[in-house]
């Protein structure tokens, strides 16, 4: 293959041009509805989405915030977390997770994840346990729900909140229900490349109980009930009415983009057939949404490299776990704290995966993954 051949071939691990391309036109109507109206910070457009977004998960009220951090961050204020307490995190996760936590004070705990799902292990969450833990944080990692009965079951012997991580899961269902219902609150991102995305920054916390609910709306309104009446310290962690908007167009699309997205998970599964490959373990009562694709290989770097060659973008999600990260080696984390984790972050690589993907596409990266030596 020529240079010239792997240029044009080229396949991107993710494209968001493909998008824009297509529904161009719905977007740009409704971006010049928010700059007519000048609903710029918050306001109708922004209240709009948070009341169809929890239409969508199947809740009471949505919350939406600038980006997932926040949402993470005003999760553990409205739950009371604090200076002393502890929350358990999965060392298998992209590090705002913890962020949130750490934000308050509050020291993030990092359990270890199971070997078959990847996803937070309530075994080894409950070990984790102690007279400072508040709560547990478990992450819908890569579009597959996390055991959320187990991690109940172990929160509710303790005396626990759960909080769920969806920021990679929407749409995604654990037992018949959409994450984000399910625990005490739900944290969304809308970060570009998410399943749903905004044209920026934003983000959302769902929940079923109203307190919470107001708690996080004078939150992110720099603590304000009224208007320049301030109840207590605030934020500035208000959804723009742009990025509102255009959430609000995406939204209508996402069930087709989740379907395509299955389609392409599926092939995968199906039919990368190669021995040297070690997929993401899906139970029956669960149903991802593939927002990326994860397999693991002895030999991670060569087969990047081999991709690369070949026109292909993969990436790495995430080489380096929680509780080894230099802005956590204060609490003392080191290798083989997390084994599970720590292989992971080892052996990882992300293929394409996108719902614009078109079948070539597909039939070549499946092509290329088998016959890899």
């Amino acid at each position: 293959m020529t240079g010239k051949d792997v240029m044009e071939g080229q396949i991107k691990r993710i494209d968001l041009t493909r998008d824009y391309t297509a529904h161009r036109e719905a977007y740009r109507e409704a971006i010049e509805k928010v700059c007519r109206e000048t609903a710029f910070s918050g306001g109708k457009y922004a209240d709009a989405f948070d009341r169809e977004f929890a239409e969508y998960v199947g809740v009471p009220y949505a919350c939406g915030v600038n980006n997932g951090t926040s949402a993470l961050h005003l999760a553990m204020l409205a739950l009371g977390v604090g200076e002393g307490d502890q929350v358990i995190v999965p060392a298998n996760t992209y590090i705002a997770t913890a962020w949130g936590v750490s934000y308050t004070g509050a020291e993030p705990v990092f359990a270890d994840c199971r070997v078959d799902t990847w996803e937070i292990d309530p075994e080894a969450a409950e070990k984790k346990i102690t007279s400072r833990t508040k709560g547990i944080i478990g992450v819908h990692l890569y579009g597959q729900p996390f055991d959320y009965a187990g991690i109940r079951q172990v929160a509710d012997r303790h005396g626990l909140f759960v909080v769920e991580d969806c920021a990679q899961a929407h749409g995604a269902r654990f037992r018949g229900r959409n994450v984000g219902s399910l625990g005490e609150l739900g944290c969304f991102s809308f970060y570009p490349g998410k399943n749903l995305y905004a044209f920026g920054e934003g983000g959302s916390v769902t929940c079923k109980e109203e307190s919470y609910y107001r708690h996080m709306n004078r939150l992110k309104n720099q603590g304000c009930d009224i208007r320049y009446y301030h109840d207590e310290i605030g934020y500035n962690y208000r959804l723009e009415g742009l990025q509102g908007a255009v959430l609000s167009v995406s939204l209508n699309y996402l069930p087709r983009w989740t379907e395509r997205r299955r389609e392409i998970g599926a092939r995968y599964e199906r039919e990368i057939t190669n021995p040297l490959f070690t997929m993401q373990a899906h139970p029956e009562d669960t149903e991802p949404v593939y927002h990326l694709f994860v397999v693991c290989l002895e030999e991670r770097d060569r087969f990047v490299r081999y991709m690369e060659a070949e026109g292909v973008e993969c990436n790495l999600h995430y080489p380096v776990p929680c509780h080894l990260q230099k802005a956590y080696a204060y609490l003392g984390g080191k290798r083989g704290d997390c084994p599970n984790a720590e292989y992971l972050a080892d052996h990882c690589v992300t293929l394409p995966l996108f719902p614009e993907m078109r079948e070539e596409e597909t039939d070549r990266v499946i092509r290329l993954c088998n016959a890899f030596r």
